[in-house]
């Protein structure tokens, strides 16, 4: 199945239903970050989340970062969404490996931790971004985040992420996100009955794992309701912005001196991108050319 988002409205408008498969793309994650369980899911939740987010603004360039810090052993994550369907992310220590919580379950709060902070930065595409921060709940992300989603943006919701993983890698991965709009958070039996069907969800991996479609999940969610699947699907993807350009822009930024020592100790640079892993290299001739470049600069002003 491709990764895609799709999105819908039930109750005459006043639900907003916005459901998302990532199994590929969190698949790519683990590999680039040689990633743990645990931190496969912690990090493949967090990505998901992110699309999920990014998917009710409106600038085509509008973009959403999601920065977890706890005082778990997995450090933190950052994730960064895009409203175009790309998501690109990473967690301070993909090493960390937990035991199974008392579920049975990937302890994702357990290596997140359940003391420290939420933040969220909302790039609207025009002007300062909007931030905001709240504490943890949980370290489960999908917690977290319902919690960040009620209380700083006082809008009913409910988030529901899952990252299945077995021994050959990324088997299931995905999302939902229901929102109660303005218009319909007043009615507290709406608010209710979709309280109680989620709760009856025993998880959303579990769904895909058994072949159900995004459409057929929304159908025996909210199916009665008024349902109304938007037009389209949008395909999302693991994708970092990224480029040797701008690994050499960065290197430019150190000045002469640094540089000259890079040829004379090292003979070269090398810089990864904490977003993806990807390794660029710089040879002593690239790096002589920046150092030209900044001398003839330093002589013209």
């Amino acid at each position: 199945m491709v990764d895609q988002l799709i999105r819908a409205t039930a109750a005459d408008g006043g639900i907003r239903v916005v459901g998302v498969t990532t199994t590929r793309l969190v698949e790519i994650a683990r590999k680039r970050h040689e990633l743990s369980y645990v931190a496969t899911a912690a990090l493949g939740r967090a990505m998901t989340a992110g699309l999920l987010l990014v998917s009710s603004m409106k600038e085509p360039q509008s973009r959403v970062n999601i920065r977890v810090k706890g005082d778990g052993p997995l450090g933190g994550l950052l994730v960064d969404a895009g409203l175009d369907g790309t998501v690109r992310g990473y967690v301070e220590k993909p090493e960390v490996e937990l035991p199974p919580n008392a579920d049975g379950k990937l302890d994702v709060g357990g290596a997140i931790g359940r003391e420290g902070y939420l933040y969220i930065v909302r790039d609207m595409g025009r002007g300062y971004p909007y931030s905001s921060m709240t504490e943890l709940v949980s370290g489960e992300i999908g917690d977290d985040l319902t919690h960040y989603l009620a209380n700083s943006e006082q809008t009913p919701s409910a988030l529901v992420l899952g990252v299945f993983t077995g021994a050959d890698g990324v088997e299931a991965a995905g999302g939902l996100l229901l929102q109660v709009l303005p218009k319909a958070a007043r009615d507290e039996g709406l608010v209710s009955l979709l309280e109680e069907r989620l709760g009856s969800l025993t998880g959303f991996t579990p769904l895909l794992r058994a072949g159900k479609s995004l459409p057929q999940i929304f159908e025996e969610l909210v199916g009665d309701m008024g349902l109304e699947m938007l037009p389209g699907s949008q395909m999302v993807q693991f994708s970092c912005r990224c480029t040797r350009d701008r690994m050499l822009s960065a290197l430019r930024m150190l000045g002469i001196d640094e540089l000259k020592d890079m040829i004379e100790v090292d003979k070269g640079a090398e810089a990864v991108c904490h977003f993806c892993n990807e390794k660029y290299r710089a040879d002593s001739d690239q790096l002589q050319d920046l150092i030209d470049d900044l001398e003839l600069q330093a002589n013209q002003a």
